[in-house]
């Protein structure tokens, strides 16, 4: 974030944009924004996005005294956000990504977010970054940098989760190197050894049991292996642990847990999409994409603290009843007069 000299006289903020985006029914932009709140014009709007510099710093600062930073669980994923109709020439950012939703190649931006989720169960993004193409990195390339980030500014995770796509052997060393326990999916055709020097693919082992088989990942060393039946396939998931002598203590109900704590992530990013706007905006500047994006990670984080307070049931309650007293007297307003007219025709 931008260092102020002076005390900012900025009409538009983070705290007016994320209210914004948490409360737009349909499509979010600086003009709509100055429509609704007449003191604030679209330029004050289009100037505050590009003129902040929001990192995930920023937002790992606003949330860290919400959640308990030691022993709990550390996912990374990604997700594309749609933007079919934009020119990727005069937007850098947007480009064409492999998307799960999809099953194919998209237009669109493509975001990735380390999500942490703390032994009590409060939940809340603690970094994330914007895929650019032109830094050359790879998004495993993000995810170290992310992960080496979230621990110098005090995370201390018991366990870092992730998708296939993120368990390359660079990624299991350097969370092997900072002295934390995993979970990551592999491809069934990753190679693993049960007799010395010999090894074969995954989905070629047979001797499955519930509690996983400990076996040695080439190049890496000994993990627990896991399977579980997902749409009439298995799907192969690998275990390890900062002490080895631990490892044949994780049992198939730790992995159930640490599994479905990472389904959480998942839903965050559908979250963000459905109810805070984070795909529908109008500016093609990166610096304005990245600061909307930052203002719609935030405003979920707001609709988290909410549901944290007990302020609503789940994070699409505030939308839904947030126009049930305009929709109500727009029925009644229409309908009555629509009685009307048909009673005197």
């Amino acid at each position: 974030m931008r260092k102020l000299s002076k005390p900012s006289t900025a009409k538009c903020n983070r705290d007016i944009y994320s209210a914004y985006l948490m409360s737009e029914p349909i499509n979010s932009s600086c003009l709509r924004l100055s429509e609704i709140m007449p003191n604030i014009s679209h330029d004050s709007v289009n100037r505050f996005l590009n003129r902040e510099k929001f990192t995930g710093q920023d937002l790992f600062n606003e949330n860290k005294n919400e959640i308990n930073l030691i022993g709990g669980s550390l996912s990374v994923d990604d997700s594309v956000l749609d933007k079919p109709y934009s020119n990727t020439e005069h937007a850098p950012l947007i480009d064409y990504f492999w998307s799960g939703k999809h099953h194919k190649a998209v237009k669109g931006i493509n975001l990735i977010t380390l999500f942490y989720i703390d032994p009590v169960g409060k939940c809340l993004p603690v970094n994330f970054r914007i895929y650019d193409k032109r830094q050359k990195k790879t998004k495993n390339d993000h995810f170290r940098e992310m992960l080496t980030e979230v621990l110098s500014w005090g995370l201390k995770p018991s366990i870092v989760t992730g998708d296939s796509w993120y368990s390359s052997l660079e990624n299991l060393k350097h969370i092997r190197k900072n002295g934390l326990d995993f979970l990551f999916g592999i491809e069934k055709d990753r190679q693993i050894s049960i007799e010395k020097s010999s090894y074969i693919r995954v989905d070629q082992m047979n001797d499955f049991v519930d509690n996983g088989r400990i076996v040695y990942l080439k190049e890496f060393g000994n993990v627990k292996v896991f399977r579980q039946l997902f749409k009439e396939e298995y799907r192969y998931y690998i275990m390890g642990v900062a002490k080895l002598e631990n490892l044949d203590g994780i049992t198939h109900n730790d992995f159930i847990k640490n599994h479905a704590q990472h389904w959480q992530i998942e839903t965050f990013h559908r979250a963000i999409k459905q109810v805070c706007n984070i795909e529908k905006f109008q500016v093609r500047k990166s610096c304005a994409i990245r600061n909307h994006i930052y203002c719609a990670i935030r405003a979920f984080c707001k609709l988290e603290k909410m549901k944290l307070n007990q302020l609503i049931r789940n994070w699409y309650q505030l939308k839904r009843k947030l126009f049930n007293d305009v929709i109500a007297d727009f029925i009644n307003t229409v309908g009555m007069q629509g009685l009307f007219d048909a009673q005197f025709k």
